[in-house]
């Protein structure tokens, strides 16, 4: 369950943006000043801040900076251009206008929540002793570079985030699909099989499987 903290000393905006989210599937942290802002965070992490900037004692501005690793989604009625630019530049991920459109706010926190969670996701994919580079788009095993299609990239990147899975043929097909939308059904065999047959050539190890009837998998065993 994702966590959002509302920072915010409007009592009856924060129950909204409170009963809201918990209906949404969030859970819900909240501080009524910056103070008790910085307090929260000093012994958790949620997934997204709701910040006001008029609040008492340390005011939004002045916690901004403070928050580090967590997007901050600022709130505020001020709608001063520069004031949003400087936000936006001091740390804040979004600005969004009081009084504002719930449907709209709950979509901005689902987009940088998500945002947040491809970011922290790591860029090298292992397994046994073959490296996968996601930016670079690299597959080696023992140091070796190993030339992929980029249809056979595709498959075993997939495989590679989902070890412990058999994954079936139309599953491979559809998550593959905008990486590589030229591999059909009657493709996908040819494609896995030349991809084992590189693996093997450069380390004598067969590291996919096939699930007969159903599809493929990483050979764990």
């Amino acid at each position: 369950m994702k966590n959002v903290l509302i920072i915010d000393d409007d009592i009856d905006i924060g129950n909204m943006l409170e009963e809201t989210l918990t209906i949404e599937g969030y859970s819900v942290l909240r501080a009524y000043s910056g103070t008790e802002a910085l307090f929260v965070l000093s012994s958790a992490k949620p997934d997204l801040v709701l910040l006001d900037l008029m609040l008492p004692g340390l005011n939004g501005e002045e916690v901004l900076p403070q928050i580090r690793g967590i997007p901050v989604i600022v709130l505020s009625a001020k709608v001063d251009i520069d004031n949003k630019v400087d936000l936006l530049l001091g740390g804040a991920v979004d600005y969004v206008t009081k009084p504002f459109n719930m449907k709209e706010l709950l979509a901005r926190i689902s987009v940088h929540i998500r945002n947040r969670a491809d970011m922290s996701a790591p860029s090298v994919l292992t397994f046994d002793d073959m490296i996968l580079n996601m930016d670079t788009h690299v597959v080696s095993i023992h140091n070796i570079e190993i030339k992929l299609t980029r249809t056979e990239y595709a498959i075993l990147k997939l495989l590679m985030k989902n070890p412990a899975q058999v994954l079936t043929k139309s599953l491979l097909l559809d998550r593959i699909s905008e990486d590589t939308p030229d591999c059909t059904e009657s493709s996908l065999k040819m494609h896995v099989s030349n991809l084992r047959k590189k693996l093997r050539e450069v380390s004598d190890k067969d590291y996919i499987e096939a699930v007969w009837g159903i599809g493929f998998k990483m050979r764990t065993e």
